[in-house]
């Protein structure tokens, strides 16, 4: 494909495709509105990247980004230190914090365990977890993971590593959403929906 800009704007539209959910024609248009509006968005959007690498870490004690270490949830007093919701990355963190149906600590793994793209148990933050459940403090881990072939795998394996902790292990319910139609659902969703059901 012929440049048809110069090598900094080929960068950045390279740069942008890289991200999640950018292609390189959608990349091409972020790059052309950052352009065309420098002052409002290309030099704020340049600076809030160059403080979000220089100031935030990972927190050393569940893996969620923050700029302080232990992160805001770990240091916060006010959170349940008896439950610990574990969740493959820090997007679902942030998705449970939205939520706001949970008042415990977290632990992010960093990834589930896939054959396939050859990550083991070692890839993953699962030593920190097991040592973390064992603590006195510690009754209940809660496994937030994905309904798919690799999180229901590292969920077994995990609720395996954690059977000597003295913890009860427990599961994020599965089945019908909220505002859900049964005849848009498919045959899974409806299975698992009826297998853990519970009193009306």
């Amino acid at each position: 494909m012929a440049q048809s800009a110069g090598p900094e704007i080929e960068r950045l539209i390279g740069l942008l495709a890289k991200l999640p959910g950018l292609g390189p024609r959608s990349a091409r248009r972020a790059a052309l509105a950052l352009l065309k509006r420098r002052d409002q968005l290309l030099a704020p959007l340049a600076d809030a990247l160059a403080e979000a690498a220089a100031r935030v870490k990972t927190c050393q004690v569940c893996g969620a980004l923050d700029t302080r270490d232990p992160c805001a949830i770990c240091a916060d007093p006010g959170r349940d230190a008896s439950l610990i919701c574990v969740v493959e990355e820090v997007g679902a963190l942030w998705a449970m914090e939205r939520a706001g149906a949970f008042r415990g600590r977290y632990h992010v793994l960093g990834g589930l365990l896939s054959a396939l793209d050859g990550v083991g148990p070692e890839a993953l933050r699962i030593g920190p977890l097991v040592a973390r459940a064992s603590q006195e403090a510690v009754g209940e881990v809660i496994l937030a993971l994905p309904a798919t072939v690799d999180g229901q795998t590292t969920a077994h394996y995990l609720a395996e590593r954690l059977a000597g902790a003295g913890v009860s292990v427990t599961m994020l319910a599965r089945g019908v959403p909220v505002g859900g139609e049964l005849d848009w659902l498919d045959d899974g969703t409806i299975a698992q929906a009826m297998r853990a059901r519970r009193p009306a």
